[in-house]
């Protein structure tokens, strides 16, 4: 039961009753109202639609007031200021959200407005090159829950992993590989390179490809070894970044190769598409900000696409003047894959260094859709890694950071998935070892999971004593505060659409939380108040009402959690 959807409808028929058919009620909202003294919905009807139907905001505020008042469980609508009607709810209509929520368990929030419409939601796509960091958990973590919290209302969601498998990085990786194989010879390989990649991790590497091939390679040209370096190097890093995203509960539904993309002919596509369009020319670009002509610039005939046509602050360049592919080309190409995958809806997560990236990309994909398709690219801000306020730099095993292994390893899945959802993606997150692990309400992954556990030892030693939730009198659950809780629940279900259309699962988070703070203050009222305790010893019908709330708190803290991919905990150790 979404009531806020059931106030929407007697807000519409009210509407029906007092106006003319025909108008549009498109702006009309039902909220919770700012001041919670003020009732329990809030409706802007009046305010909206007084012009389009010829009244006084006032005068068509009162005649659907009128109307509201009969509603069943309404027990008073207010107008305030200039039309605003504010609605005041039985506690029957609460008991009946708890009722509903309790029945439907943990099915309670899900809906269908996505109505399986398909959705590629593409986030970490690291380059292959080494282990996945810190920063990367963030965009991992984000791009998971957000893929759950669609799926969790009713999209046919598919999880997407872009391997940036081509290019001058992964040839380094294949030289860097070259260096570690021979030193797993016994050579003396020095110093590595500037330019190479440093980090032990491609020593086993290295050593797997001198047992597999002994020293067939060792003096060989690197026309002979650097493809089968490129390839085992490859698939040793593929197969630990499949291993380090498990450790966050995170499986990919897909896995795209760049290569593959380019040797299907994917991007030679592309040139047709836009060149079919009249969006290709041979030109020159300007030189970039603070460059001039004679410095280390140098003005070239490129192909340009028309990214300006589509509100790109310039033209954009595929192909280069010695004829290779521009990155952009083929980030063209793997997004015209998906539209012709069936993906008319993309969510992208990137890093907080491709912000400047977003432009040409949504310009490309509006081209070559024809204004089709829907792309809304999440950029993730950077993590500031802590131990207790002191900057923690490095791996030892990476070489140059800290590893998304290494943190798991440190606080656990649970942690570091619940933390990187407590700021909006767009903002910077400071994530501190001694802060994330401490047992207080200043952890918001503790004082959630603390909830949730509190309630099911509630509920065992309930069990112990012969209470059972369930088909209880809820008209005695009718303190103020625990009204609050339900009405709290009750917001659930549209707190999980909106999060879901505006793509921030990191609402999840923020309710979460504050749904654990009403339970925990509710709690340390029944040590100061005897009677407002869980279970009453010598009143089983209250008690079995209150076990009937705490019931409803559990499985929306249990239910949230779930799609954020974290365990409700039933004990804390």
């Amino acid at each position: 039961m979404d009531i806020f959807k059931t106030f929407r409808g007697h807000v519409d028929d009210a509407l029906t009753a007092v106006l003319s058919a025909g108008l549009d009620t498109s702006a009309v909202s039902v909220e919770v109202p700012r001041d919670a003294s003020h009732g329990d919905i809030a409706t802007n009807a009046a305010l909206v639609l007084a012009k389009q139907a010829g009244m006084k905001s006032r005068e068509l505020a009162e005649a659907l007031a009128a109307h509201l008042g009969r509603v069943e469980g309404v027990a008073a609508v207010d107008i305030a200021g200039p039309g605003f009607l504010n609605l005041r709810l039985a506690d029957g209509v609460w008991h009946d959200v708890l009722v509903e929520a309790l029945a439907a368990g943990s099915d309670y929030g899900r809906s269908d407005i996505g109505n399986g419409r398909p959705v590629n939601v593409e986030y970490v796509s690291a380059n292959p090159t080494g282990p996945l960091h810190v920063g990367h958990s963030r965009g991992a973590v984000f791009g998971d829950a957000l893929a759950s919290l669609l799926a969790h209302v009713g999209y046919d969601v598919t999880r997407e992993y872009y391997l940036n498998d081509a290019g001058a990085q992964v040839e380094v990786l294949a030289r860097s590989t070259y260096l570690r194989y021979r030193e797993a010879l016994g050579v003396d390989i020095g110093k590595i390179p500037s330019g190479f990649y440093p980090g032990e991790y491609l020593i086993p590497v290295g050593e797997a490809l001198a047992v597999r091939d002994g020293e067939r390679w060792r003096d060989a040209t690197e026309e002979d070894w650097l493809g089968v370096c490129r390839e085992a190097a490859l698939t040793a890093m593929i197969s630990e970044i499949q291993d380090d995203l498990a450790v966050l509960g995170i499986h990919m539904d897909r896995f795209s190769s760049e290569r593959a993309l380019v040797a299907a002919g994917r991007v030679d596509q592309v040139l047709e598409v836009l060149d079919r369009r009249g969006l290709l020319y041979i030109g020159v670009l300007q030189p970039p900000k603070g460059k001039q002509p004679d410095e280390d610039w140098e003005a070239r005939p490129q192909t340009l696409f028309k990214a300006t046509d589509f509100s790109d602050d310039v033209d954009r360049p595929l192909r280069k003047a010695n004829g290779e592919w521009t990155y952009f080309a083929t980030d063209i190409a793997y997004h015209l894959d998906k539209l012709a995958r069936g993906y008319e809806d993309m969510i992208d997560v990137w890093g907080a260094d491709h912000g400047g990236y977003v432009k040409r990309v949504a310009a490309a994909v509006n081209a070559v859709s024809e204004g089709r398709a829907n792309l809304d690219v999440k950029i993730c801000q950077m993590v500031n890694l802590l131990d207790g306020g002191e900057p923690v730099k490095m791996s030892k095993r990476a070489g140059t950071f800290v590893t998304l292994r290494d943190v798991v390893d440190a606080v656990g899945k649970d942690v570091v998935r619940f933390i990187m959802l407590t700021r909006r993606n767009d903002a910077a997150l400071d994530f501190d070892y001694a802060k994330v692990t401490e047992k207080s309400r200043d952890n918001p992954v503790f004082y959630v999971q603390y909830a949730h556990a509190r309630i099911c030892s509630v509920l065992r030693n309930a069990a112990e004593a012969g209470l059972d939730a369930g088909a209880a009198n809820l008209a005695l659950v009718s303190h103020p505060d625990e009204i609050a809780l339900i009405r709290n629940l009750a917001g659930w279900p549209r707190l999980l659409e909106a999060a879901a259309q505006a793509h921030e699962p990191h609402r999840l988070a923020f309710y979460l939380y504050d749904l654990a703070a009403a339970f925990h203050a509710l709690w340390n009222r029944g040590n100061d108040e005897p009677e407002m305790r869980f279970l009453i010893d010598d009143d089983p019908a209250l008690s079995r009402a209150r076990l009937d709330l705490l019931a409803g708190v559990k499985l929306v803290i249990a239910s949230g959690l779930g799609v954020m991919g974290i365990t409700a905990l039933e004990e804390m150790r």
